[in-house]
């Protein structure tokens, strides 16, 4: 059976994302951020590339680790200025009709109900389109923003967030009975107040004792993407996820890494994106001339900001061929490993740098459309995963290529479909209903009327 590749566009609400120094390229179209026709024209360009989704990342911090100051963030825009990007949504929704969008949000700094209720909102604005990325943050500048001294460890953030995610399935789920709402004009009654039930807890980390203030969205529970592969986030993953985003290092490595997640996650089934960045042409000599034009605008310095910070490493403290140690880092361990998957142990600085081919760590698949489509098949083939989340580099143009260029090829070769399937985001991407099948946590929390 042919797998049908699923398409994110991986993006953020700012100037600099993952490519850093890409903005300074005259044909980028970056700095728009601030305007919401930039998201509206994105939106709909991925729509008309039959995109799964919008894929918006956030952080609640700046990234100051590298030579223990933001200076070099600030001057590469590296995820900074940043907008809210929960914002944007309405617009872009209200500007198409099949898109999905997956919002992250840092469940460690929001309080459950209100963080329950402004899902619940988009839920029904986007008309069950919202999908939310599951993150426990991992910047020490996000916890002194919010007033605290220091971010949590590692593994305790993924206790907090079992808790958390235990009170928010039994918002979204369990305060109102489907049948809740009945609009009765004639009796005058809009909600049946016996179908209505408040929502308490009293936990280790958070209480509660409130009625829901939304009637039942189109999803109840939003699609739940996250993004941990540690072996903590992972165990988080395969109980509550439906999506997982992974770091493309190798393909074997990927590929331990899915099935792991497959295994944990069985019988209820998942689906995995891997990161990647396409550069392509006409031609291969077209998409090299390409490639190379954007790497004159790469930033290194942007790159090792941004690399510091998600890996918990002040790299300026390090010569050029010092191995670098990792230990006792407490951001992204996912990402540590598969720097160490890729590099080798004992990786250095300057092997990192050489990485750093679009000023990211991510190596860009660049040929013609049918060597990117040879590529994204491998990895699903090879790797296991079900899709891509593809960083920006130029944009639009680089969106632009991608769907009139590589789109067509995947189409041709079955593995990409021609027309949206109908109903919600959910349904779109599992071919089930728009709730959470029943072996889901969150179902534990629904109101059985029997």
């Amino acid at each position: 059976m042919i797998r049908e590749i699923r398409l994110n566009a991986f993006d953020m609400a700012c100037v600099g994302h993952i490519q850093h120094g890409l903005w300074t390229h005259p044909r980028d179209r970056s700095s728009d951020y601030l305007k919401l026709d930039h998201w509206v024209n994105l939106a709909r360009l991925l729509e008309r590339g039959l995109f799964d989704g919008l894929f918006l990342a956030d952080v609640l911090g700046v990234y100051d680790v590298y030579d223990g100051s933001p200076a070099a963030s600030l001057r590469n825009a590296v995820q900074v200025p940043l907008l809210d990007p929960l914002a944007l949504v309405p617009a872009m929704a209200h500007a198409t009709t099949h898109l999905g969008f997956g919002v992250t949000c840092n469940l460690a700094y929001e309080t459950p109900f209100l963080f329950a209720r402004r899902m619940a909102t988009l839920d029904h604005l986007t008309e069950g389109r919202i999908g939310w990325n599951i993150v426990t943050g991992y910047l020490d500048s996000a916890a002194r923003a919010m007033g605290l001294d220091a971010q949590m460890a590692h593994d305790d953030r993924y206790d907090l967030a079992d808790e958390y995610m235990r009170l928010v399935y039994a918002l979204w789920e369990g305060g109102w009975r489907d049948d809740a709402v009945i609009r009765d004009r004639a009796a005058g009654i809009y909600t049946d107040p016996t179908r209505v039930r408040a929502v308490r807890h009293d936990g280790p980390q958070y209480r509660l004792d409130a009625v829901p203030l939304w009637e039942p969205s189109p999803q109840r529970t939003p699609v739940l993407y996250q993004a941990g592969s540690s072996d903590r986030g992972r165990i988080f993953a395969a109980r509550h996820a439906e999506c997982v985003f992974v770091n493309g290092s190798t393909r074997a490595n990927v590929r331990r890494i899915v099935d792991d997640l497959r295994a944990r996650a069985a019988p209820r089934p998942i689906q995995v994106f891997v990161g990647a960045t396409v550069v392509t042409g006409r031609t291969e000599r077209e998409a090299q001339e390409k490639l190379a034009d954007y790497r004159r605008h790469a930033s290194v310095e942007g790159a090792l900001a941004h690399a510091a910070a998600s890996l918990g490493i002040d790299f300026a403290r390090f010569g050029m061929d010092e191995p670098v140690d990792a230990t006792g880092s407490q951001a992204i361990r996912s990402n540590i490993e598969a720097i160490a998957a890729s590099l080798g142990a004992g990786w250095t600085k300057r092997q990192l740098i050489d990485r750093f081919v679009l000023g990211s760590r991510q190596t860009p698949i660049m040929g013609a459309a049918e060597q990117v489509a040879d590529t994204l098949m491998a990895w699903v083939a090879e790797a296991d995963v079900d899709g891509f989340n593809l960083s920006r580099t130029v944009l639009p143009e680089c969106l632009e290529d991608f769907i009139a260029l590589v789109v067509p090829v995947l189409q041709e070769r079955g593995v990409y479909k021609h027309a949206y399937a109908p109903g919600s985001y959910r349904q779109k991407l599992f071919g089930a209903g728009d709730r959470l099948p029943a072996g889901h946590p969150a179902a534990a929390e629904r109101w059985d009327p029997a």
